[in-house]
């Protein structure tokens, strides 16, 4: 997986208040990648992270909801493509 662009904090608004301290474990590169993203952008480690976490979130919410878009697609389809057919009915030719 490549890495995306990160312009900034991500601005998410915090119901309840605090950022809590937490522990995890990261791979040696992975860590050197994040470190070296902190530099260039001039954040810190878990600024890099959290927007990291906050980008992969958001495109799983996206997945799910592509998902659910496309069943219900596959349920109406053929309404939909009898309703095609009939607006295709009342084309002249040209």
């Amino acid at each position: 997986m490549g890495l995306a662009k990160f312009d900034g904090p991500v601005q998410h608004e915090y119901i309840g208040g605090m950022k809590v301290k937490t522990s995890v474990t990261l791979s040696k590169e992975l860590l050197q990648a994040i470190d070296k993203r902190a530099r260039q952008f001039k954040k810190n480690r878990s600024d890099i992270i959290e927007a990291a976490v906050w980008a992969f979130i958001g495109q799983l919410i996206r997945d799910e909801q592509n998902a659910r878009d496309l069943e219900i697609i596959n349920r109406r389809a053929d309404f939909l493509n009898q309703e095609a057919a009939d607006v295709l009915a009342y084309q002249i030719p040209l």
